[in-house]
């Protein structure tokens, strides 16, 4: 017996092999459209096409989990499948990112003048954050000197990410005042 449209889905849940060339030759387009959709922004076509074979193989060893009747709810069910694993592609290709030394070479090519105006507008910025409050204090230096998220300065302040946001907008208008009375605010604009 052969798969047809009528019987591939219990074909596959009895792990037939004609059943899944069946859905590839018919569902290849649709699940490579979606892989793409959210792989393409990486630019590797290989890892496209590792993502869709994953797809066909999870299809395979998960046909017993699908519990639909039509075909329609079967496409659904494998678009879905792609969705998330293109996500998890994407999230692994993310991860292992490298910089070429191009990239970090175009990143540091700062003449000596441009450095030494970096390091004044330093500065300027640490003498200004030292006329905050204390806390204000701390909350700026961790979001903007440490990089640290609004949530962890909340869970180590011990306080809420709503609070410190309002602390953050009060405290940059208190800079930028503070910097036009000391008439240094054009670097800080």
């Amino acid at each position: 017996m052969k798969s047809t449209d009528r019987n591939f889905i219990k074909r596959l849940q009895r792990q037939k092999e004609d059943a899944l060339e069946f859905i590839v030759d018919a569902y290849l387009p649709v699940i490579k459209g979606v892989t793409y959709k959210v792989l393409s922004p990486l630019g590797n076509e290989g890892l496209i096409d590792e993502c869709v074979n994953d797809v066909f193989l999870a299809i395979w060893n998960h046909s017993k989990k699908f519990q639909g009747n039509s075909s329609d709810d079967f496409k659904k069910w494998i678009c879905a499948i792609a969705k998330y694993k293109a996500i998890d592609y994407y999230r692994k290709a993310s991860k292992k990112v490298e910089y070429t030394t191009e990239f970090l070479e175009a990143k540091l090519e700062y003449s000596a003048e441009d450095e030494l105006v970096l390091m004044e507008d330093k500065e300027e910025l640490i003498q200004l954050i030292n006329l905050l409050e204390p806390i204000d204090r701390s909350i700026f230096i961790m979001k903007y000197f440490l990089g640290l998220k609004t949530e962890e300065i909340a869970a180590k302040l011990q306080l809420t990410s709503s609070s410190i946001d309002n602390r953050i907008y009060r405290g940059k208008k208190k800079l930028y005042k503070k910097a036009l009375n000391l008439n240094i605010g054009g670097s800080l604009v």
